[in-house]
């Protein structure tokens, strides 16, 4: 499982990672979770994707990956409609409590976006005994 994170100006860089790490191994599951303090610089939609384990009512996604077939979701802090409300990496963290101890073990964990996303992650990463690599800093 390959678990990609981001917020606010790192988007670019995301779908970027998101879309070569599909092509590179379509067989091997990919989710995004993308985070904003404030408006998407997109227009989510509901996901098509079923993501075991994801809080009821996330289902809003990035677009242009769901139609690659990348599953995502979004998280905002403004109670935004699909949205996980709070930050992406507690979206994050609720997802990976979920998930069985198998399917973590194994997760490619990956981050894009400001110094503050970044170093949440790295944290969650150390909590949970997982690595995490980083993509893109803005």
């Amino acid at each position: 499982m390959r678990l990609l994170i981001g917020s606010d100006s790192g988007y670019a860089a995301l779908v970027r990672a998101a879309t070569d790490l599909h092509q590179a191994d379509e067989r091997s599951p990919l989710l995004v979770l993308f985070g904003a303090e404030s408006a998407f610089s997109f227009r989510p939609r509901p996901s098509t994707i079923l993501v075991p384990g994801m809080p009821d009512g996330v289902i809003a996604a990035i677009p242009p990956l769901e139609e690659f077939g990348i599953a995502s979701r979004l998280a905002s802090p403004m109670g935004l409609p699909g949205c996980y409300d709070g930050t992406v990496i507690e979206l994050a963290e609720q997802w990976l409590q979920s998930a069985d101890a198998g399917l973590r073990e194994g997760m490619y964990l990956a981050v894009a976006g400001p110094d503050v996303t970044i170093a949440a992650a790295e944290n969650l990463g150390r909590r949970l005994g997982l690595s995490v690599d980083v993509i893109s800093r803005s």
